[in-house]
């Protein structure tokens, strides 16, 4: 009987780690996402598929990578997404990717992909990058050309070039759609906003400083 509850239990642990690995598994060769079924009344995790007499070569191809973006911003960086939402042809398929460009000393700001790992392979330039454990252990070191570095699942990480040329990277994620939460951007900009005195409390600073670094992330919504 031991042996049977311990057998079941090993058992039931490769099923969890399996599921919790990456997006579901795909039940068909193809399901390419149908954005018309967002104009819908039902929400599906994920999206539903077109029908397979409508699915065309276009359906699985981008060509968003192939320029850099534009980083004249207060950050200096620009984040092209190729995931679920810009090419339907992922859908199911649990991979997706990114270009990321940096100005001159741009930076990647502090933030987190809650549904995938992300593996970056620097093209152009060297990045110092780390990431932070739930210890709030640091791990940080430079990536130079034609090196990758990872950063676990859901772990606060960031990127930064270290030289005053442009640098860009291509990341790749075992999601469809990793989502990102800029942890900046996710406190100070949220809508509706989180309240001064908790964001005052949590840093330690007063509300006055607070209601500054708020007017610096305007909410999107």
């Amino acid at each position: 009987m031991a042996k049977l509850l311990v057998t079941f239990a090993v058992v039931f642990l490769a099923l969890a780690a399996t599921s919790l690995a990456g997006d579901p598994d795909m039940l068909q060769d193809v399901c390419v996402a149908d954005y018309k079924s967002l104009q819908g009344p039902l929400r599906l995790n994920g999206f539903p598929c077109k029908r397979l007499e409508n699915v065309t070569a276009n359906d699985f191809f981008f060509d968003g990578l192939m320029n850099a973006g534009n980083t004249g911003n207060a950050v200096g960086s620009v984040v092209t997404a190729a995931n679920v939402e810009k090419l339907p042809g992922l859908n199911t398929m649990g991979v997706s990717m990114s270009r990321i460009d940096y100005a001159p000393w741009g930076l990647n700001p502090p933030h987190t992909h809650p549904r995938a790992t992300e593996i970056i392979f620097v093209v152009e330039g060297s990045l110092d990058v780390g990431f932070i454990t739930t210890a709030n252990k640091l791990f940080t070191r430079t990536v130079c050309k034609g090196e990758v570095f990872v950063f676990p699942r859901g772990l606060v990480h960031f990127q930064k070039n270290n030289g005053n040329t442009p640098a860009f990277a291509i990341a790749a994620f075992n999601s469809q759609l990793p989502g990102t939460q800029s942890i900046a951007d996710t406190l100070f900009g949220a809508a509706p906003p989180l309240p001064s005195d908790t964001l005052a409390r949590a840093f330690q600073i007063d509300g006055g400083m607070v209601e500054f670094i708020k007017s610096k992330f305007p909410p999107k919504y």
